[in-house]
């Protein structure tokens, strides 16, 4: 006699109750009514957040003043910073350095592995890359006199075994950001350093989200945004890590004078500072560097193995509820099913993905998407809970059911 299934309802509940990291949530002010599920394009406010910035601006900045770069530490910020971020990536400290934007250590990261793989042509990217990654890869190979080559991950191992001699760097994501595809560090990583590359992963969806272990995979470089799954606010800065063994030669073609050996002995030429230091470019955005390393502090006590768990629960449940809620619909999920190849987003589906996105925002839902037909859902385990994404999963199909929407909106905003 087959079980009937657990009604969706009950299961949220159960799941709920049994949730160790439950408390977590009260680390984060989040609004009342509201179920947020785009922590993947920006996070919410951890609650650590407003009393330090009050502090730095009224004390630090206000009565302190430039004596601050000494009596509160500004200037080893950077490093400070870089060092809590390594502790969610798998990176032992001095390897870390928080600042600029992702951009700006995408493009100081390409050029520096470029620079050390000199006698080889070509840089590999993800065609299905986010495009600031794309772009950057064309600027730095046109400006070296490189090639780039897009290679779907599923297709590296017979792109190198043709060309792997000549590949530089190979410059992926560990999560595809359109659909929540989750790929195999470990394994496209190997690939890399058997043909002779160097890789660089992009950990914007990563880092946050599930465990990382750069050290233990002997990663070579990495970037990633501080705004997503860390929480540290909008335009946070975004962090470079370099593996300890390519420091001494790491060369970055940003040179500014916070990365010189004495910063403020003026020296006509650059020499560059010992270690990550060296990956420091210009005086560094203390707001949202000191806001960035209060809002860190959410993941105390919390092992990102904890975390991955608990993400794995509100994606399966949340893939759950769209196959019994939503398929019948018309909406469709293409995140994968396999936990393992699932990051901490999914992705329905849908022709008029930005109407519904739009709607459920007027139901007090907050998603997102991506053009042209996908909505997006971030799951957080340090707040989210398996109720809200079923309240998410029944508002969505209430909408489609009552065609609740506008399906040609007339004005669209700049951000979608």
């Amino acid at each position: 006699m087959t079980t009937p299934p657990v009604p969706l309802d009950t299961l949220a509940s159960r799941l709920d109750a049994e949730d160790a990291l439950a408390p977590l949530r009260r680390r984060f002010l989040l609004p009342q009514d509201t179920v947020y599920l785009d922590g993947n394009s920006l996070g919410p406010l951890p609650a650590a957040v407003p009393p330090v910035l009050r502090d730095v601006v009224t004390r630090q900045w206000g009565t302190d003043l430039i004596r601050s770069w000494n009596s509160n530490d500004w200037w080893e910020a950077p490093l400070r910073v870089g060092d809590a971020v390594g502790r969610l990536i798998g990176a032992a400290p001095g390897q870390t350095v928080v600042g600029d934007s992702t951009s700006v250590q995408l493009f100081n990261a390409l050029s520096a592995a470029v620079a050390l793989r000199s006698g080889r042509s070509l840089l590999v990217v993800d065609p299905d890359h986010f495009p600031t990654d794309r772009y950057l890869a064309d600027a730095v190979a046109g400006l070296h006199g490189r090639l780039v080559r897009q290679v779907s991950p599923a297709d590296l191992r017979d792109f190198l075994a043709a060309e792997g001699h000549q590949v530089a760097v190979v410059a992926y994501s560990p999560v595809d950001y359109r659909t929540g595809e989750l790929y195999d560090m470990r394994a496209l990583t190997g690939l890399a350093h058997r043909a002779g590359a160097l890789v660089l992963w992009d950990l914007c969806h990563a880092a946050g989200a599930l465990p990382v272990e750069l050290d233990a995979l002997g990663v070579d470089l990495a970037v990633g945004c501080g705004y997503k799954f860390l929480s540290g606010g909008p335009g946070a800065p975004a962090y470079l890590y370099a593996a300890r063994r390519h420091q001494e030669v790491l060369r970055t073609p940003l040179t500014g004078w916070n990365g010189h050996a004495d910063p403020f002995g003026t020296a006509r030429g650059y020499e560059p500072a010992p270690g990550i230091a060296r990956a420091r470019i210009g005086t560094p955005p203390m707001l949202s560097l000191l806001a960035m390393e209060a809002a860190l502090t959410a993941f105390d006590g919390v092992t990102m193995t904890e975390v991955r768990a608990k993400n794995l629960s509100l994606t399966g449940f949340f893939l759950r509820c769209a196959e019994e809620l939503l398929t019948p619909l018309g909406l469709t999920p293409v995140t994968p099913a396999d936990p393992s190849r699932r990051g901490s987003h999914v992705a329905l589906r849908h022709p008029d993905a930005y109407a519904l996105v739009q709607a459920l925002a007027e139901h007090r839902v907050i998603a997102d998407m991506r053009a042209p037909d996908l909505l997006r859902f971030g799951m957080n385990a340090l707040y989210n809970t398996h109720g809200e994404v079923l309240t998410a999963a029944l508002r969505l199909r209430d909408v489609v059911r009552a065609e609740g929407y506008d399906r040609s909106p007339r004005r669209r905003g700049a951000v979608t």
